[in-house]
């Protein structure tokens, strides 16, 4: 059996004001309808880090700031394998708009659980809550 060839994707956890921008997947595209952090496939001559530049002006037509690493997941769909280097960075300029996805939404990290992510970005999810997690439940004055 010959091996699949595994897509590289970036991916861009953008945070402003203490929520992450995601967007939907537009119909007719493998796993239309699930909710995302922008990015997309990688082309043969770039970084990583500018592919999530470039797939999320593309998506949303905002620029970020510098994308630092925060994690990479592997994972095998039916039809593909992905390899999606996750990174972190904020708005830098713009407004977002659906260009190249159904829709987003600026989420705080407690609300992604509203949201049908991919299986290839639960990690990135559970990690985001987590975080959530951590925050003391009460404070003692």
């Amino acid at each position: 059996m010959a091996e699949r060839e595994i897509l590289q994707v970036a991916a861009a956890v953008i945070e402003h004001r203490g929520r992450y921008l995601i967007t939907c997947r537009e119909a007719g595209v493998h796993l239309a309808g699930y909710w995302e952090f922008p990015g997309g496939k990688r082309e043969a001559d770039e970084t990583f880090e500018a592919c999530a530049r470039r797939e999320v002006f593309e998506e949303v037509g905002i620029e970020i700031t510098a994308p630092k690493p925060l994690t990479v997941t592997h994972y095998d769909y039916p039809d593909r394998s992905v390899e999606l280097h996750f990174f972190t960075c904020s708005l830098f300029r713009g407004e977002p708009q659906p260009l190249g996805c159904e829709d987003f939404r600026w989420v705080r990290p407690e609300e992604l659980t509203g949201y049908s992510f991919p299986p290839a970005d639960q990690p990135v999810v559970a990690r985001l809550l987590n975080v959530v997690a951590k925050e003391p439940v009460c404070k003692r004055e």
